[in-house]
């Protein structure tokens, strides 16, 4: 099996900085994509950002210009770096993984998800 576990959440004050991270660990597996959505009380999950294996990148409109995704593909590890942060930007965030596991795949895969919350 395949486990992803993040860090890096926490309580920041608007216009703060966190970086949460993400590594995907287990045997006979590659990630075609990662990346992170988040989840708000009372709401959907939504995307936040997502990464290939090749790199191509895609933001909600929301955060683009203030968080930036990056990976490391030969440690299964993807960070998020969100600057300028706003209350409304508080919410469970979850790391998700595009697996392919021993050539079968891609199944979807998520992580228990870090608290992130921003004080006004």
């Amino acid at each position: 099996q395949v486990q992803l576990v993040e860090s890096g959440g926490g309580l920041v004050q608007a216009g703060g900085s966190l970086r949460l991270s993400c590594a995907a660990s287990g045997s006979s597996f590659i990630t075609n994509a990662m990346g992170w959505y988040r989840q708000a009380p009372g709401n959907q999950r939504e995307l936040v950002a997502t990464i290939t294996r090749i790199g191509v990148t895609n933001y909600a409109e929301s955060v683009k210009g203030r968080f930036t995704i990056s990976s490391d593909v030969a440690k299964n590890t993807v960070y998020l770096q969100m600057n300028s942060l706003k209350p409304e930007d508080t919410a469970v965030y979850y790391c998700y993984a595009g697996v392919i596991l021993r050539g079968s795949g891609p199944y979807a895969h998520w992580g228990r998800g870090t608290q992130v919350t921003v004080s006004s």
